[in-house]
């Protein structure tokens, strides 16, 4: 009894209780679980991914507006239409998964070591649907998964969530090849802490930030809510960064341009109600947590999971740059 009392007083001490109570109920996981599958929901809605004092999981729909948010807006485009890829899968895996070597060609530097959990089957960027900004990313694989392992094109990232450890692993540039797996990047993440990459690290991301926190998930769209900050991109970024991002990639010191983790949200009166269920989900969390800045690339593209379950998604295009506004995350 005064083990388990220690145990609980320290957890709440380090603001990490809500995270060890929703892990405990996690449903048993023996063997690697595709994302687009109601195994997979099952696990989703029952982890805590990140602290709940974490900027993911931050309400920001108070927060005051940046004083050059117009400005900012309409660098971006303020007449272009909200868009989006279905694009980052992910594979979860068993506590107990076989750890195996990841050829590290780019930025070893950067990188945090392995071995890692990957499973034959990890899913690459943008398989197995056709809505991406990679326009040739499935071309001549017809497909297959293994067949875009090998040959698919384009930032090829790969995501591998290890729940009961709490641990997130993802891959820049991940590619199968006949001596193994091989990645541009390759970055650790622990679900369970608020520690970000070391300053002027870049991670799969431009921003040095994950990917699969930020991403649209069917579960959280069938329970009416996405409950955290989304991630999207934008052609022309700033060479800075704000808190949590770590890493720029531009020579553009433009101050209306926007910084790498720059955070966005959807206007609390842009009026919601003729959207449908899953699409309503998504808006209501753009309104509560708004979106980060987490990449160069198109403009106003956002990530969405893969998952042919997910319905209604076309009329997020709807939207358009002038819905939204930058908001201040560095405020007192």
């Amino acid at each position: 009894m005064k083990l388990r009392l220690t145990l609980f007083l320290l957890a709440v001490a380090c603001g990490g209780f809500t995270t060890i109570a929703t892990q405990s109920k996690l449903p048993p996981i023996k063997r690697p679980v595709m994302f687009n599958t109601p195994e997979a929901d099952r696990i989703l809605s029952a982890l805590q991914v990140f602290p709940p004092d974490n900027p993911w999981n931050q309400d920001i729909s108070k927060l005051p507006v940046l004083r050059n948010s117009d400005a900012m807006i309409a660098t971006i485009g303020k007449d272009k239409r909200l868009d989006f890829n279905l694009d980052m899968g992910f594979v979860i895996v068993p506590p107990d998964q076989p750890r195996v070597p990841v050829n590290i060609t780019l930025y070893p530097k950067e990188s945090d070591p392995g071995p890692y959990p990957v499973p034959g089957n990890m899913p690459i960027e943008n398989w197995p649907l056709q809505r991406n900004e990679d326009q040739g990313a499935l071309q001549h694989a017809k497909g297959a998964l293994d067949a875009i392992q090998r040959n698919g094109t384009g930032d090829r990232h790969g995501i591998v969530l290890d729940p009961v450890n709490g641990l997130l692993y993802e891959f820049y540039q991940a590619r199968k090849t006949d001596k193994g797996w091989e990645a541009a990047q390759a970055s650790i993440f622990d679900l369970k802490s608020n520690q970000m990459r070391p300053e002027r690290w870049t991670s799969s991301d431009a921003a040095g930030l994950p990917v699969f926190p930020a991403t649209v998930r069917y579960d959280e769209c069938a329970r009416g809510l996405v409950t955290h900050a989304m991630r999207f991109t934008v052609k022309r970024t700033r060479r800075a960064y704000v808190y949590p991002a770590r890493h720029w990639a531009s020579t553009l010191t433009d101050e209306n341009l926007p910084r790498m983790g720059e955070r966005f949200r959807l206007r609390q009166d842009f009026d919601i109600t003729g959207f449908p269920p899953h699409a309503q989900a998504i808006l209501k969390g753009l309104k509560k947590y708004g979106m980060f800045v987490a990449d160069n690339g198109g403009d106003w593209r956002m990530s969405i999971a893969p998952d042919r379950r997910l319905k209604g998604l076309e009329t997020l295009t709807r939207l358009k740059g002038s819905d939204f506004e930058v908001v201040n995350t560095e405020s007192k």
